[in-house]
């Protein structure tokens, strides 16, 4: 059980973490200490887990003659569970698949339909994370006009979240009877996902602030109490790349544009990484245009209900059950089947 279960140096990489973690000034340097204590959970879960397969697997050997049937499938599914955790932890060796991720939105051509679309796959993986107690903040919300949103993006916060979540990139489509229409016809409507990791370090970054045009203005977001009456959302726009990101997720402009420049930087980064080497052009890999033919994964509610995702061939019966945020079986389905 070499590479990436080579469990010796797993246990002695554990051993190694744990001595790091145990120093008197390990969380002097919060950021790192941070890093190193997740990338602790990690190996020792993937230990553990090893572990705990063996001493079934002895236990199972030992008692196989004593134990009845049912017993003896109730050890079984318990061992195929754990084996099924290891598994999709060999997909998950990927250079960056250990961090967290940016998840960003946009509808497809379609207006109100496509930007309800856009909302309500925002929901979807909010419910995710909800159900499975991920943190998550959105950066920045942009409502449509009628209804739905035109963009968004979303920070997700846990470990692997760009692993798990990484194969989202691409255009999803919906078909179902329009709620918008007064005819009840049936309509098809495309969104677009982004997933990008949330580099630790950006190194070789360097941003001009000649090079930014920086615009505040009011945070859009729910009435009431919610409200914010100053202008503390910023857009920064960096002129050489074109990129554009917007952040309102706090009401202080100042931790707006700190946030908002730590994003620039993560997207400079992850541009200066595809030019410099062509295997990183996966981050990003989403189609430009979006509309039919170029969706990953369709989602239909009407005539019939199915999912199906184009590369992996996953499938679903119960579209509801997968917007309402239950995706994890599909995402690690799609995980070991999609290349």
């Amino acid at each position: 059980m070499g590479g990436r279960f080579d469990v010796s140096k797993l246990e002695k990489d554990k051993e190694d973490l744990e001595i790091e973690i145990n120093k008197p000034n390990f969380w002097d340097d919060f950021d790192r200490a941070n890093n190193v204590n997740r990338e602790y959970h990690k190996v020792k879960k993937i230990v553990d887990n090893y572990n705990s397969l063996l001493d079934s697997l002895e236990t199972l050997e030992l008692l196989k003659n004593e134990l009845s049937l049912e017993e003896l499938n109730k050890e079984l599914e318990n061992l195929n569970k754990v084996i099924g955790e290891l598994e999709t932890e060999v997909h998950l060796g990927g250079e960056y698949d250990n961090l967290n991720c940016y998840l960003e939105i946009h509808p497809g051509a379609g207006g109100t339909e496509s930007c309800d679309w856009a909302a309500m796959i925002l929901e979807m993986y909010q419910k995710f994370c909800d159900k499975n107690k991920y943190q998550y903040e959105i950066v920045y919300e942009n409502p449509g006009e009628e209804a739905g949103i035109k963009s968004s993006l979303m920070l997700i916060k846990f470990d692997n979240a760009y692993g798990y979540l990484k194969r989202e990139s691409g255009v999803h489509r919906l078909v179902r009877i329009s709620p918008f229409d007064a005819g009840k016809r049936r309509h098809t409507s495309f969104a677009s996902v982004t997933v990008t990791p949330e580099f630790n370090e950006t190194p070789n970054i360097e941003i001009k602030e000649s090079d930014l045009k920086i615009d505040v203005y009011h945070s859009s977001g729910a009435g009431g109490q919610s409200v914010n009456t100053s202008n503390s959302a910023v857009r920064i726009t960096h002129l050489p790349s074109k990129i554009v990101v917007t952040c309102q997720v706090e009401r202080s402009q100042l931790k707006n544009k700190e946030m908002a420049m730590r994003i620039l930087k993560n997207k400079l980064y992850e541009q200066y990484l595809q030019e410099e080497n062509a295997k990183m052009n996966s981050l990003k890999d989403t189609s430009l245009n979006i509309d039919f033919g170029s969706q990953i994964r369709s989602y239909i509610l009407e005539p019939y209900k199915l999912v199906k995702d184009n590369r992996s061939g996953f499938e679903s019966n119960d579209p509801e059950k997968l917007l309402d945020g239950n995706i994890r079986e599909m995402l690690e389905f799609n995980l070991k089947n999609i290349k």
